[in-house]
């Protein structure tokens, strides 16, 4: 996987997740609160969620085949939709139904120092692991709002470690206000109320998740940057006058497919036009270099074709 997978904050939050998990079930033992059984399960599907991620940066790497000639970059997003299916069942399902219980049951809850110090310490820990995820995902995002870099993201990694992290922190402040209402009222309701809306919360951001690796998966064109620059590098005003249409797709997060119809000299002959096509290929893949499988198809562009209402959205090659 490369950096700009997030491997170190895929890391730094299986870390933190492992060593919060077996603290939240230890609390829980000592407490019976079941914010802090829904918690640890929750931070058991994080811990899951990350060692999936890392699988499938893993596998992503192996090579082309004869039977997947363009590789396994779209492992990612296969394991990234897996994720999202984790966080739901185990971790938003298992909380609602916890909480469920635990308004039909209540109990007071013991030794209620033992959730009150380990919910601080997790919260300290998730904030290390956020922080990470953060400072990693601003080297990508640049100018883009976070909505708008989860949406447009590429490489699945850094939008779901950034949303689970979130999510862990804003379950845990849910987490503790259940735990302080019951020691303050003495009704055990409020730590199934609290463990309901951790349910909730990541019943959602699972939906979120599911939705944007879906469109991955589908398959999404380059963003509209890297677009100009394609076809801007693919023009040089002399063997190549402009493009005629074009089609991006990305296989992987860093690996980007183009098929493009493009605009040659007629009095050009064949050897001519093949090394402007040669010309062309290396200077979209220099403009762009995830640009790794590029098909340029020559053609003499038709001006009064084009008034007559040609289609120049057209599937390349259909004329």
């Amino acid at each position: 996987m490369s950096a700009s997978g997030g491997t170190k904050a895929i890391v730094a939050a299986l870390g933190a997740n492992l060593a919060i998990a077996v603290a939240k079930f230890v609390a829980f033992a000592f407490s019976g609160s079941s914010s802090m059984l829904a918690e640890g399960v929750h931070s058991v599907a994080d811990s899951g969620n990350q060692a999936l991620l890392l699988l499938g940066g893993k596998k992503a790497q192996k090579k082309a085949s004869e039977e997947h000639p363009f590789g396994y970059g779209r492992e990612r997003y296969i394991y990234g939709f897996l994720v999202s299916i984790v966080l739901f069942t185990i971790g938003g399902v298992f909380a609602l139904y916890e909480g469920y219980e635990k308004i039909q049951h209540p109990h007071e809850l013991e030794n209620w120092y033992w959730p009150i110090g380990v919910l601080v310490f997790a919260i300290i820990a998730e904030s290390f692991s956020f922080r990470t995820a953060i400072k990693e995902s601003n080297e990508l995002r640049g100018t883009q709002s976070w909505s708008s870099f989860i949406r447009t993201a590429k490489a699945p990694e850094l939008p779901v470690v950034l949303l689970e992290d979130f999510g862990a922190l804003v379950g845990l402040v849910l987490a503790l206000g259940g735990v302080g209402l019951t020691l303050a009222t003495g009704d055990g309701v409020w730590d199934g109320i609290g463990t309901l809306c951790i349910g909730a919360l990541l019943v959602l951001i699972a939906l979120v998740l599911a939705a944007e690796t879906k469109s991955l998966l589908l398959g999404e064109a380059a963003g509209p940057a890297d677009v100009a620059r394609i076809r801007a590098a693919a023009v040089d005003g002399e063997s190549v006058t402009a493009v005629i249409h074009m089609r991006t797709l990305h296989l992987g997060p860093e690996e980007l497919l183009v098929a493009a119809k493009i605009a040659v000299r007629s009095e050009d002959t064949a050897i001519q036009v093949a090394r402007a096509i040669d010309a062309a290929e290396a200077r979209i893949r220099e403009a762009v270099p995830i640009a790794r499988v590029i098909y340029l198809e020559p053609d003499v562009y038709n001006e009064e074709a084009a008034a007559a209402g040609e289609d120049p959205m057209a599937t390349p090659g259909g004329r």
